[in-house]
């Protein structure tokens, strides 16, 4: 049996004759189930079944139909998701099916078995082999006395012609969950030869409209969930009359788009405004922040003050210990140093000029000791300028360590001196700019906005062309790299194709000198220039938006956020605000609707619910235009899916394109779309030519499937 959440007393069931027959609209979204002759169903729930396991026990619970938000606390559902027993309206999985009968029946207060006849909907041309299964279901389950099968839109359309609604003759275009179906009547009867069928309905119109919402809205897919969905549907969705001039008034962004357009509004807590601190509180953070200040200035230098006694102290003995070894034959020094921690005479001289350049970078007097200390190298090793030629191995090897040395003294002094010439440049250029702005505030301020407009436009072109190599030269279509190359590139390219070329004419010896890998450095030099010339562009639109914030008030950088950028990453970049968490419903409210005519915008390659109509008139064998004209005056709409605002309209202006000229159309709502199929089915079970149209279940051990193959309900009333 299936779980319950809101059992019915056992009273309500055995009232009842066991005559009285139990009506079941077996509906794709929703089930309904209750007593022949009532006006409406004593139990409605979610056609669906969830088994999501107890987060206590572990235990399985099969849960069916709708459930108490409340309780879904105790169970984990992430393992879990909904199930439904039907196929584009048709029942296949009827192990499902059965969990979802015990659950309408225990609801209605049966016991192990009914013994009451039942009259269940299902689908126009219905497979017989669901039909059968249904049938076996009902019977060896259950223990059903009689069983009758209708069609749930051929019940609506004969409820509605009781209240007048619709003709004898007349269209149904019933548009449930699933599927749509259109079905003609002739003198009260439904003509399923000329019936027509798709697979489009309220299920495909809200998975449509989650999807859009979701692309939309990327930072916000966890709160599209396809209830809600469903819900922004069923109150703001509607059908527009001419879709392609709703999409331009949309487009053209006019006042009723404004209008028609939805907003809704998701949690958010405005962050809190910070008070601007008192004076007081300023001096005292002032005071603090001295404080820590002066704090950490005594402790470096006492640290300071400690390195500098150390390497005094092994200044002082480095050079006591070189002093020693000039006193030492050559054969001993490995013996007197084996005490000592040093290896050789050298490690002893290295360390003493680390210790001494460190000690006067530390005493403020760097400069000097470099200059200091190349002299002192240049003078200790004089293989500089020695050829090769008259040098032992382990004297190359020398002069090899003493040219490193070298590189890397004037390396440093060039580096210094750039630095140097670079700072006097920056101090000219921004007392220039000083000038300037005294002179003439407002056009100085003009020129750093254009300054800024310009870096930008060149940095995103910059950024374009690197990432997909496009730009606009005249040509509609894209250029590839190749095609924007300078004439240097094109230079080292050649240079490279024609050596690979020339060395693969005979034997491939490409790369056995060191010149051939020189052409690798000139290709890979351009992109670095490249880079380099990028950085110094945003350098410098970072200096001028800097400068634009201390003099213009109103002026704001410019943000690279993306609408597909995330939440975390655009706080970064400003506040976020109220408008951040809200989801503009606009264009989506008409054109997820517009599936239902046009179902190829979803990728469905079948008839629109207009088209169905026509495909009906076609089908008909009578060449009477006077019924397919009484026929297209009671045209009726049923279903969940024809509670969007504008859809008679809608169908009345498609069907009129399929209809000859001046023929009369006329198209009428059900009273009540989603209800009245079980209503009628009521009605029908309740009148006298319902006993004679059951299959009992002595037909059923007789006949078999062969007479469900042939059985038709007949909906005289």
């Amino acid at each position: 049996m299936g779980w319950t959440s809101r059992p019915t007393r056992q009273s309500d069931f055995d009232r009842f004759p066991s005559d009285t027959p139990i009506v079941i609209d077996n509906g794709g979204s929703t089930f309904r189930i209750g007593w022949a002759g009532e006006s409406d169903p004593r139990i409605t729930f979610r056609n669906v079944v969830q088994r999501p396991r107890h987060k206590a026990t572990g235990e399985t619970v099969t849960i069916v139909g709708d459930h108490d938000p409340a309780l879904m606390k105790y169970f984990d559902c992430t393992r879990s998701s909904y199930r439904s027993p039907f196929d584009n309206n048709v029942v296949y999985q009827f192990e499902i099916m059965e969990y979802i009968l015990d659950h309408g029946f225990e609801r209605m207060g049966a016991n192990s078995q009914v013994d009451h006849p039942i009259l269940i909907t299902e689908c126009a041309c219905n497979p017989v082999s669901s039909r059968s299964k249904m049938a076996e279901l009902l019977f060896e389950t259950y223990a059903i006395p009689a069983v009758a099968f209708g069609i749930d839109a051929a019940f609506s359309y004969k409820y509605n012609q009781g209240l007048g609604v619709c003709n004898e003759d007349g269209l149904a275009i019933n548009s449930g969950l699933t599927t749509s179906h259109v079905i003609p009547f002739v003198k009260g009867e439904p003509v399923l030869e000329a019936c027509c069928r798709t697979n489009v309905g309220g299920y495909h119109v809200t998975d449509y409209l989650k999807q859009l919402l979701s692309l939309k809205y990327p930072n916000h897919v966890s709160r599209i969930t396809w209830e809600k969905a469903e819900e922004l549907k069923m109150e703001h969705c509607y059908v527009a009359l001419d879709y392609a001039s709703e999409l331009k008034l949309f487009q053209n962004g006019a006042k009723e788009a404004e209008d028609k357009t939805r907003c809704w509004q998701l949690p958010w807590i405005p962050p809190p405004q910070e008070e601007a601190p008192s004076e007081e509180e300023i001096a005292r953070k002032a005071a603090i922040k001295e404080k820590q200040g002066q704090r950490l200035r005594e402790m470096a230098a006492a640290r300071r003050i400690s390195k500098i006694s150390e390497l005094e102290q092994q200044v002082h003995d480095s050079g006591f210990l070189l002093q020693q070894l000039e006193r030492v034959q050559e054969h001993e020094i490995s013996a007197f140093l084996s005490a000592t921690g040093y290896t050789s005479k050298q490690d002893v001289e290295s360390s003493y000029v680390k210790a001494t350049e460190s000690l006067k970078r530390l005493k403020g007097d760097t400069a000097e000791a470099e200059e200091k200390i190349d002299d002192e190298l240049y003078e200790k090793y004089p293989l500089l300028n020695v050829p090769d030629n008259m040098l032992t191995p382990d004297q190359l090897k020398e002069k090899k360590k003493q040219i490193f040395v070298k590189t890397a003294s004037e390396g440093r002094q060039k580096a210094k001196q750039k630095r140097f010439e670079e700072g006097l440049q920056r101090e000219m250029q921004h007392q220039q700019e000083e000038e300037k702005r005294r002179e003439n505030p407002e056009l100085y301020l003009e020129h750093l906005h254009v300054k800024y407009r310009e870096l930008s436009e060149k940095l995103d072109q910059q950024k374009r062309l690197k990432i997909n190599g496009t730009h606009t030269n005249g040509n509609s279509g894209g250029v590839g790299r190749g095609e924007r190359l300078n004439a240097a590139q094109k230079e080292r390219m050649r240079l490279l194709t024609t050596a690979a070329f020339d060395r693969g004419k005979g034997e491939d010896t490409f790369g056995a000198k060191d010149e051939d890998w020189q052409l690798y450095k000139l290709m890979s030099k351009d992109n670095e220039e490249d880079d380099e010339g990028v950085d110094e562009d945003e350098a410098e639109l970072a200096r001028t938006a800097a400068r634009l914030q201390e003099l213009d008030p109103t002026f704001a950088p410019r943000s690279d956020a993306s609408p597909f950028q995330p939440l975390t990453e655009l706080s970064r970049l400003r506040p976020l605000t109220a408008e951040d968490f809200q989801i503009i419903v606009g264009i989506e409210r008409f054109r997820c609707p517009e599936i239902l005519f046009e179902p190829n915008m979803v990728g469905i390659d079948q008839a629109g619910l207009d088209e169905m109509a026509g495909i009906s008139f076609r089908r008909l064998t009578t060449n009477d235009e006077g019924l397919k004209d009484r026929i297209s005056s009671s045209i009726l709409i049923t279903g969940g899916s024809c509670l969007f605002p504008g859809m008679d309209a809608r169908l009345e202006s498609g069907i009129r394109k399929v209809r000859p000229y001046l023929s009369p159309i006329r198209v009428v709502r059900a009273s009540d779309p989603v209800l009245d199929a079980w209503r009628g089915a009521s009605a029908f079970a309740a009148g006298a030519l319902f006993g004679g149209q059951t299959f009992t279940k002595e037909d059923y051990y007789e006949k078999g499937e062969y007479w469900l193959r042939q059985y038709r309900l007949t909906y005289g009333l």
